[in-house]
């Protein structure tokens, strides 16, 4: 309102001879709201896409290709139990995981991802197969989990490996998509290229 205020004495103290007629001024008024309000809903968006790139450690919304769902399928053959997918994106490897039999759930940071997932588990009745929560991996205790997916960046494997050997427990599995783990030794390796993963087993020598 202050900004308007000001706006209508500016408008107020032009001469006479000069001022802008009162529809005119009103319009202009009307379409710098409703351009502020524009702008403002543009910011709310798009701060959940465009926050992760100011934390210590990135982890980008790439959506996980069909080769790549296809190579984590076949990296959790014979596997069951429970399985989370950290930083779950729009869910894809979550419903892919539900659907070949585990009790799968996604942990997102961002809220409209986490919605939009939520969203299509009940449309799609997958809601008691699944689960999307919003948090901070970092944040999150994985030790209930019997299997892992993670589709992660460089900078963080290091860290997130420190992780997984503290909170899993024996026998967990981890695959790793995109980037493998910095020092323990995969059991298993499929594909290629960027969709390569990396299989790994928490062992006893490990803890």
């Amino acid at each position: 309102m202050s900004e308007i205020n000001e706006i209508n004495d500016i408008i107020n103290n032009i001469n006479p001879s000069q001022k802008i007629p009162q529809k005119a001024s009103k319009l202009g008024l009307y379409l710098i709201g409703i351009t502020g309000g524009i702008a403002t809903a543009i910011s709310v968006i798009c701060i959940p896409f465009v926050s992760p790139a100011f934390r210590k450690i990135c982890l980008p919304y790439v959506p996980a290709t069909s080769q790549q769902i296809r190579n984590v399928l076949q990296a959790l053959e014979g596997r069951t139990g429970s399985l989370i997918d950290l930083g779950s994106g729009d869910g894809r490897i979550v419903f892919a995981t539900a659907k070949a039999g585990f009790k799968a759930h996604g942990i997102e940071l961002n809220p409209w991802l986490v919605w939009y997932s939520r969203l299509k588990a009940l449309i799609t009745s997958s809601s008691l197969q699944t689960k999307f929560i919003k948090q901070n991996l970092w944040n999150y205790n994985l030790k209930k989990y019997d299997n892992v997916v993670l589709f992660g960046v460089d900078q963080m494997m290091k860290d997130v490996e420190i992780k997984f050997i503290k909170e899993l427990q024996e026998d967990a599995v981890i695959i790793a998509c995109r980037f493998p783990l910095p020092t323990i030794s995969e059991i298993k390796t499929i594909g290629e290229g960027v969709d390569t993963v990396w299989i790994y087993k928490i062992s006893k020598s490990l803890k």
